[in-house]
């Protein structure tokens, strides 16, 4: 029924067949459907991105109606607070800091027996990952980050003896300060 290839395009489509003069929540909510039914789940914008998109398309917005169902549907996620800003892998000491607060909260998961909590903990980790290689201290980060991931309980004793190893002081001897 749909003809467009691309999930931007197939939004602009179900807004264009959905012939209304403004946008607000219930068209947000059309769309929103439609990209579920033909591309599933993951695949669903926030309804401020949708809303952009339109806007940029020349759709006039219904701003109170679209802020409201992004508030509602922002409170309806358990994790946003847990999870804001919470991994940054910019520098070893943003990286090793992030893993340091990840492993809190991943404990604070497994001790509230919250299985889907820990699960997007490591899902953040693995699209971290996927971003770093790009350089040899990024190629370190990611190996520390999957070191973490296999081992979270030994992550400690092995970040010590790795950022001490002859290997780790040779390849950035400028962070041989234990601290950075």
């Amino acid at each position: 029924m749909w003809e467009s290839k691309t999930k931007h395009d197939l939004m602009i489509e179900v807004w264009e067949k959905l012939d209304c003069e403004s946008i607000g929540s219930a068209e947000i909510e059309a769309i929103e459907q439609v990209v579920r039914d033909v591309l599933g789940d993951v695949a669903v914008e926030s309804p401020m991105k949708i809303a952009r998109l339109l806007a940029d398309e020349g759709a006039e917005l219904r701003h109170s109606e679209i802020m409201e169902l992004h508030v509602l549907r922002y409170e309806a996620k358990p994790y946003t607070a847990e999870f804001r800003n919470i991994l940054k892998v910019g520098s070893f000491r943003q990286t090793l800091t992030s893993i340091r607060n990840l492993n809190n909260l991943r404990k604070k998961f497994l001790s509230e027996g919250d299985k889907n909590g820990i699960r997007l903990i490591r899902e953040r980790v693995i699209e971290a990952k996927k971003k770093l290689n790009r350089t040899p201290e990024e190629a370190e980060m990611a190996e520390w980050l999957n070191v973490w991931l296999l081992t979270p309980d030994a992550f400690e004793t092995w970040i010590s003896l790795r950022r001490r190893s002859g290997d780790f002081k040779t390849r950035f001897p400028e962070r041989n300060d234990p601290s950075t």
